[in-house]
């Protein structure tokens, strides 16, 4: 029996990829049925009239501008959201989650006609400001298209990881990582020695990256076909997925060029259309701005300043767009790092993560490498210290008042896993009942925090003031854990997971991996 082996996937907003470690301990990007070393997460969804049979990747992408009704595209945004559905033409709803189950197994089916070996076992990547709902939607749809999750690994320590491999355990240096994205933009400051990885702090924004770049250009090249008294190009499907598809193309063009244009055929007619650079940065300057802010706030949170950071690393395919380099420049008074592929070095990082957490026995594969060969490589243990992006907390009433407050019990940037316990106590006599609202965020008003869920549990009828003790932590991957003690018999009430409002129950997992294994993905 041939024994499976664990790769790295990054999961990303517009394209993704997967990679391996080999038997010397180098990372490396394993190409796509299409010798391309990343695959657009895009899914094309038609009826061939035997049910849906999904097309992913560039084929996908293609047909956008043409098909664009069947076409799921910047899923990575949609994950923890409950609501969210995509509706393909033969009548079926798909989640987030099975959508982007169908673009990991794809990528998992080139890795083994690739390599010629089944694949088991991932490390998939999320943004480092992923709160619970998300990481667990991410796992779930690893596991949909059967994959044995090893871990969820935060995308700037991925790239932070890549980095430090690539240079053989021979630096010594504060890295600050900004991550900017398709979809998202995270910024990370951390400790690179030797094979030492420690975070110091994150920071980011799930709904912050090129995608925002490409709406803003879409905006810019509508404004001017209706200028040329063409209709809006934003009210109609199909015009919006050409302007959508025209709009990438210029922002690339804008990258090495002061101006860009594009031929925009709408409703049978054509409109030239020009954007210059400067114009383009002015209108993006406020996305912009937000990340500085947020790296800004980073380094207060790590307690550092700009000539404590060694190296400022770029990954991303959105760090392409030339204002992101100069805003740096400016701000960090250093020349930003642009040594490793961004759109490679997340999933890197992932392959060596699951080198270092597969089973021994799978070095046993002749082209794979493990913990053992990655360490040989760099010449030093590896160890991987992350942190929280989010702060843990529960809801309590305010001593003598009805008042709602989010107590936060583990801050944001603590050392991950992380374990701590927060007290409260019965409201009236004989209570029998006690309610944990679990919450994510940094805010003491409930209003801008994340509920993930609530457990009502079962207590002797105790007088008023009797101390429960709630336990809360978050293991490496970030997801959360709950225990309730009984402070006056000392005694365990419950462990639980909590009810997550935003999540996949364990059966609709099962369901979708039956419904999502059977598919042939192509």
């Amino acid at each position: 029996m041939t024994m499976g082996i664990a790769v790295g996937i990054d999961l990303g907003t517009t394209n993704s990829a997967a990679a391996v470690v080999d038997p010397t301990g180098v990372p490396r990007i394993v190409r796509n049925r299409d010798g391309a070393n990343t695959t657009p997460s895009v899914i094309l969804l038609q009826d061939y009239g035997a049910g849906d049979e999904p097309l992913v990747g560039a084929q996908a992408k293609q047909h956008a501008s043409r098909v664009g009704s069947d076409v799921a595209q910047h899923v990575k945004r949609y994950m923890g959201d409950p609501t969210w559905r995509f509706d393909s033409a033969t009548g079926s709803s798909y989640t987030s989650e099975e959508i982007s189950a169908m673009i990991l197994r794809r990528l998992k089916e080139d890795v083994e006609v690739q390599m010629n070996v089944p694949v088991t076992d991932a490390v998939i990547t999320v943004p480092a400001y992923f709160d619970d709902a998300r990481r667990l939607a991410t796992r779930h749809a690893g596991e949909i298209a059967g994959l044995n999750v090893l871990g969820v690994l935060n995308e700037p320590t991925a790239a932070a990881l890549a980095y430090g491999v690539s240079t053989r355990g021979n630096t010594h240096e504060t890295v600050l990582v900004y991550d900017l994205g398709g979809g998202t933009f995270d910024v990370t400051i951390l400790n690179v020695s030797g094979g030492d990885f420690t975070v110091l702090a994150t920071d980011g924004d799930r709904r912050l990256g090129g995608y925002d770049f490409d709406s803003e250009l879409q905006l810019m090249i509508d404004e001017q076909v209706r200028s040329q008294g063409g209709p809006s190009c934003l009210d109609d499907l199909n015009a919006l997925n050409v302007v959508r598809e025209q709009a990438e193309q210029i922002k690339k063009g804008l990258s090495t060029a002061a101006t860009a244009g594009a031929l925009i055929v709408v409703g049978g007619a054509s409109y030239r259309v020009i954007v210059e650079r400067s114009e383009f940065e002015r209108r993006i300057e406020r996305f912009l701005n937000r990340t500085r802010d947020l790296v800004i706030d980073t380094l207060e949170s790590a307690q550092l300043g700009w000539a404590d950071i060694s190296r400022v690393l770029l990954v991303g395919g959105s760090t392409r767009v030339p204002a992101v380099h100069k805003m740096l420049k400016v701000l960090s008074g250093k020349e930003p790092d642009t040594s490793i592929n961004p759109d490679e070095a997340v999933a890197l990082g992932a392959a060596v993560q699951a080198a270092l957490l597969a089973p021994e026995d799978q070095e046993t594969v002749g082209y794979l490498g493990g913990r053992s060969a990655v360490e040989g490589y760099i010449g030093a243990p590896v160890r991987v210290q992350d942190v929280t992006s989010q702060g843990l907390g529960e809801i309590l009433l305010e001593r003598d008042s009805d008042k709602k407050i989010n107590s936060i019990i583990i801050p944001r940037n603590t050392p991950l896993p992380a374990r701590e316990t927060g007290y409260s106590s019965t409201r009236y006599d004989n209570q029998v009942r006690f309610v944990t609202t679990v919450t994510q965020g940094d805010d003491r008003d409930p209003e801008f925090v994340v509920t993930l869920g609530e457990a009502i549990i079962d207590i002797p009828p105790y007088p008023k003031g009797a101390p429960i003790a709630t336990t809360y932590s978050y293991d490496l991957d970030q997801i959360v854990h709950v225990e309730v003690i009984d402070e006056t018999t000392g005694l365990q009430l419950e462990t639980f997971e909590i009810e997550r409002v935003s999540n996949l129950k364990k059966s609709q997992v099962e369901e979708a991996k039956k419904r999502i294994g059977g598919m042939t993905i192509m």
